[in-house]
């Protein structure tokens, strides 16, 4: 045996020990989720552990004619299946629909223990798909039922996520830099070869996804940069433009950081009443299954929300090292919980007519789910209510079903969402690979 099968040999017998020791973690979390969604979450004490908890379904995908399930007054079918990690969607103006499919580029160095294991649980539950690094192109067949035709538009990307069209200009973000494409209406397939605009930060890639959003003038890009650790344990030089918003200059592509201490800012949107730039983030781990609620919060210029030293608010989080209580005393308290390891990817306020009335105006937000949280949380698309441009009311459960009843087993978690000129919803779900669409029930 060479010195590199021993090492993998090591390494493998290191992981499977672990597992084994995660699978023995009995830990439940003690706070009812109800009683941490929304304004004022409750926050037990933080717990420390040698290795967290975990509790990991198995994916196993749809099986025939399986799909989730949908609160009464909506239906659900699907317009896409073998898509390769679906993570992000775009609606055209021809009514086209563009999937972004990804997943991480796999650069982070595998140094611990903890990054093993993480690497075992993401392909244990379907999210550690491969990702096609490309685009696809969705139309809607002539006849119009069925599944859409199918069309590879961009290949060749490097873990893209965020995806925006203004005018004629098509905008990618990459975990690495925005690429800009010259939009024809109608292409199957992109005729340009793209040009990039700028650099993201691209250091680690510990989270390496880049939500993407324009400015109504679309002068601006805004894009979400996630942190490279869970709490600066690879050092604060490579968080260098990171748990933070970024502001994108369109024409140059010079980028300034707009909001900071968010520690993976997800998903952008424009609050439709105030206009007030919105972001879904997702919070710490490893102090206990109730801890920290993933949250949504607008976002201010210049703001600091906590990261890596406070979370919701002036919490203070004592493993980070050095502290800084100057920046905590500036914490912004974000302004809506979403439970704890929710794991919110996808965000969209509803802004058409083809859903019931209750849901115009408010917010969309799809929970990916999280393996560190025992009973399992998230798994859903949830919907809270807006009143004056703010949250009104607590998150209603809207498509649900993507997992087991005993929780052993998933079928599927949504990412992605988007609204189409019928105004249905759209859903990527990236552990079945589908595309999932939620009209009214008898439209």
């Amino acid at each position: 045996m060479d010195k590199h099968d021993w090492s993998r040999g090591h390494t493998l017998a290191m992981a499977v020990g672990l597992s084994l020791l995660l699978g023995a973690c009995s830990e439940k979390a003690e706070v009812d989720l109800s009683r941490q969604v929304g304004g004022n979450p409750e926050l037990p004490k933080a717990k420390d552990f040698l290795v967290p908890p975990m509790q990991v379904p198995d994916g196993v995908g749809w099986k025939g004619d399986a799909k989730p399930q949908v609160v009464s007054g909506l239906q659900i079918e699907k317009i896409a299946s073998g898509l390769m990690h679906p993570r992000q969607l775009l609606v055209l103006p021809n009514q086209d629909v563009l999937v972004v499919e990804a997943n991480g580029p796999g650069e982070e160095a595998v140094t611990t223990p903890k990054q093993v294991i993480a690497g075992i649980v993401k392909n244990r539950s379907g999210k550690g798909g491969k990702g096609g690094n490309r685009i696809t192109l969705l139309r809607k067949k002539a006849g119009g039922s069925g599944e859409w035709e199918q069309h590879v538009y961009i290949e060749h990307l490097h873990s893209p996520f965020g995806i925006q069209l203004v005018g004629d200009t098509l905008y990618v973000a990459n975990t690495d830099n925005i690429m800009k494409y010259h939009y024809t209406p109608g292409e199957t397939r992109m005729s340009d070869p793209g040009t990039e605009l700028g650099d993201l930060p691209s250091t680690v890639n510990h989270h390496w996804t880049k939500a993407l959003l324009a400015s109504p003038d679309g002068k601006k890009l805004y894009v979400g940069s996630g942190s490279n650790s869970n709490i600066t344990e690879n050092g604060l030089e490579v968080e260098y433009r990171r748990a933070a918003v970024l502001e994108v200059d369109a024409a140059t592509g010079a980028s300034r950081v707009f909001a900071s201490g968010i520690r993976n800012p997800t998903g952008l949107q424009w609050e439709p009443q105030s206009g007030k730039l919105w972001a879904i983030a997702n919070e710490r781990d490893e102090i206990g299954a109730d801890l920290v609620p993933d949250y949504m919060t607008s976002v201010q210029e210049k703001g600091f929300y906590g990261w890596p030293y406070s979370y919701y608010g002036q919490h203070v989080d004592h493993r980070v090292k050095p502290q800084r209580p100057d920046l905590v005393k500036k914490a912004i308290k974000p302004d809506y919980a979403l439970g704890s390891h929710v794991a919110a990817l996808g965000f969209l306020f509803y802004t058409a007519d083809g859903l019931p009335p209750k849901y115009k105006g408010g917010a969309f937000v799809a929970e990916h789910g999280s393996w560190d949280r025992s009973p399992l949380s998230g798994y859903q698309v949830v919907y809270v209510p807006f009143a004056n441009g703010m949250p009104n009311g607590p998150a209603q459960p809207v498509v649900t079903g993507f997992h087991s009843a005993d929780e052993k087993e998933l079928y599927g978690a949504p990412v992605g969402l988007a609204q189409d000129a019928a105004g249905a919803l759209l859903i990527a779900d990236d552990v079945g690979n589908v595309v999932w669409r939620v009209t009214s029930t008898g439209r």
